[in-house]
């Protein structure tokens, strides 16, 4: 895993210097070494910062030229099939006289004997990279088919300085001088609902992130990005779901698990594992145990509140399994160590607050190995987020009721003071400690029963701000990715349109973002095996039942993985990777956040409404309201702010 930027533009004779500049931003991704290219001539320029992981030797250097030479390629990932892409090329003739064994060797020397689409369609593995070639004269840019890896791009400067700049991250373009770097205030209303930019849209103004699956192709005689998929997640949630036995399934589930394993296991370098204890993660270190003759080194974080704390259940299944285990506790004064850190190990606002704990368990691990497996994915292709469920019975439960009657029903309960719900709702439902009040879960209740669709619901679900544009200054929200997906397919039931909604967003731009930007951070790759697209094609198939049933989440990865670990060391409320973020705010944050959400700090943004915010801080600290998901938002968007724009710097709107 490593990081590569680049750009294509008119001659110049500062080329070299410039994208030394942009690669230098990325050294975290690739502190082992370094590799530039330009053709002045051309206006193009490859940049590559190399984490070492299949041969280490100079062999697998980047940037790296096809034999033919028409082809120079940049390359960030790994392609888990390299050898049988070898094996073919070898038996039709194409094999180019291999100078070592790394995969990015065998990807250009696919590409001069397939051609770029064929050979990434051949591909298994997660990546992202730019190619070059020499013949045409055009940049293909590609992103593996579920986001795993990262890639930015667009065109930026005006007249003769007008360039294309792509890069791993987006501090990598902003190291050239032509990047104008303006923030999108739509895409800050975006971020405000989900806590992460969605979608294609970058938070600047004019740079945007290539959608997984696809290439894209420039050039400076067709400056207009062309933007093609070459597999699309879509299809493959909609294959056909033929009747087989539950038995079989699970062995070829099984089976298909451990190759993908098996796969994701070939390096290098020190290997383990990250283990929360739950059904994911225990999978997946089950399977690298079964195929290991030394222990598996595994890793986990744990939180001083027992509501939060898996710890102590991965531990158990670390000592079922046999691992090298290793655990750290969340301690208040690495919470005001590492939160100040977050703008730069995310440089656009992130603000799942998980990404705190997932970069301790990343510099935990680092110390021991250079690569992680990972569970990402399970919940969403096999139905484990309570959401599916719990969003699929409401819609249900409503559609004997009136659409306009459902949202007049809803219009009142909003109306009704959310202290007043407060008092009345009392000796009905008790309120966990840490939890919304009852007023503020009637009113969250309310606008659920409102929805008109699954798509309406799911978006509410997954939103952390409803009405971001009540709180972003000038901000529209853009149209969301989902705006123009077909309409559910004959026999798609409501849970699993949720969990395709979540595999085109809430995965890339979520889940799989937290974990690319904070385990590179500290420079380790992170591999997830049930992201193989295999797997992900083999979930595709299998009816719902096969994922949900009553309330048992994931059945048929359960199924496999009580072949490795006992039930009873598993079965439990699912936690997720929840942290406490409303109590460290009120507790062991406190001074941070009041130093951030200061009146005069907010209106000094000039991206919120300092009115609102501020209420909404003093409504927490009461302990009234439970606005902690919402101001993390608030609190990270400003903290990224303050570090990475100038106090100055013209704020930009796009409509």
């Amino acid at each position: 895993m490593c990081g590569l930027a680049g750009f294509l533009g008119p001659p110049n004779a500062e080329g070299e210097r410039r994208l030394a500049a942009m690669i230098e931003r990325l050294a975290h991704r690739g502190p082992d070494s370094s590799g530039l290219w330009v053709d002045t001539a051309a206006g193009i320029g490859l940049g590559h910062a190399r984490l070492s992981i299949v041969d280490l030797s100079p062999a697998g250097h980047q940037p790296m030229a096809s034999k033919s030479g028409r082809y120079v390629l940049v390359f960030n990932g790994e392609i888990y099939n390299h050898l049988d892409l070898r094996g073919a090329l070898e038996q039709g003739g194409h094999a180019p006289g291999w100078r070592g064994h790394s995969d990015t060797e065998t990807l250009v020397a696919g590409f001069d004997a397939w051609g770029v689409a064929a050979t990434v369609s051949r591909a298994i593995g997660m990546f992202a990279f730019a190619v070059w070639d020499r013949k045409t004269r055009k940049l293909v840019l590609g992103r593996d088919r579920m986001g795993e890896k990262p890639l930015y791009y667009g065109w930026q400067g005006e007249g003769a300085h007008r360039t294309f700049l792509f890069g791993s991250e987006l501090r990598a373009l902003q190291a050239h001088p032509s990047c104008g770097a303006e923030i999108d205030r739509n895409a800050v209303a975006q971020f405000m609902r989900y806590g992460h930019v969605s979608g294609a849209p970058a938070i600047y103004a004019g740079l945007f992130r290539l959608t997984p699956g696809c290439l894209a192709q420039v050039s400076l005689d067709s400056p207009e990005v062309a933007v093609t998929p070459y597999w699309s997640a879509i299809e493959a949630a909609h294959q056909p779901k033929p009747e087989e036995d539950p038995r079989e399934t699970i062995d070829a589930l099984d089976a298909l698990l451990r190759d993908a394993v098996s796969r994701q296991m070939l390096a290098d370098v020190p290997l383990g594992a990250f283990l929360s204890g739950g059904i994911d993660s225990s999978l997946i270190v089950g399977l690298m145990q079964a195929q290991s003759e030394r222990p598996i080194q595994t890793f986990t974080m744990g939180f001083r509140e027992p509501r939060y704390n898996e710890a102590a259940f991965a531990a158990r299944v670390a000592e079922h399994l046999g691992t090298q285990h290793t655990e750290l506790y969340v301690e208040d004064a690495t919470l005001r160590d590492v939160v100040p850190m977050l703008p730069d190990i995310y440089d656009e606002p992130f603000a799942d607050a998980s990404q705190i704990p997932t970069f301790l368990v990343s510099k935990l691990a680092k110390g021991s190995i250079k690569v992680a497996l990972s569970g990402d994915g399970g919940d969403e292709l096999f139905c484990g987020y309570d959401r599916y469920r719990q969003g699929a019975g409401l819609m249900q439960r409503l559609e004997g009721v009136p659409k306009s009657l459902r949202r007049i029903a809803a219009g009142a309960a909003r109306a009704v003071p959310a202290g007043v719900w407060d008092k009345t709702l009392a000796p009905l439902r008790k309120v966990p400690v840490g939890k919304e009040p009852n007023g503020q879960w009637m009113h969250r209740m309310a606008d659920y029963a409102a929805s008109g669709s699954i798509e309406e619901l799911h978006h509410k679900l997954v939103s952390r701000w409803r009405w971001p544009e009540e709180v972003v200054n000038d901000g529209r929200e853009p149209q969301s990715v989902l705006a123009g997906l077909a309409p559910p397919r004959r026999g798609e039931s409501d849970a699993e349109r949720m969990m395709l909604l979540d595999q085109l967003t809430y995965l890339p731009d979520g889940i799989l973002t937290k974990v690319d930007r904070a385990a590179m951070h500290v420079s380790l790759e992170t591999r997830a095996p049930l992201l193989d697209h295999r797997v992900v094609a083999f979930a595709g198939r299998l009816p719902l039942e096969m994922k949900l049933r009553g309330a048992s989440s994931k059945w048929a990865l359960r199924q496999v993985l009580y072949r490795y670990v006992p039930a009873e060391l598993i079965e439990r409320p699912k936690m997720g990777f929840e942290v406490p973020v409303g109590v460290w705010l009120r507790g062991p944050l406190r001074d941070w956040a009041e130093d951030l959400l200061a009146s005069q700090h907010v209106r000094e943004s000039g991206l919120l409404d300092a009115l609102l915010v501020g209420q909404m801080w003093q409504e927490h600290l009461s302990e009234r309201f439970n606005w902690g998901l919402q101001l993390w938002n608030v609190l990270m968007l400003l903290s990224w702010q303050r570090r990475h724009c100038e106090p100055a710097q013209a704020v930009g709107t796009r409509r």
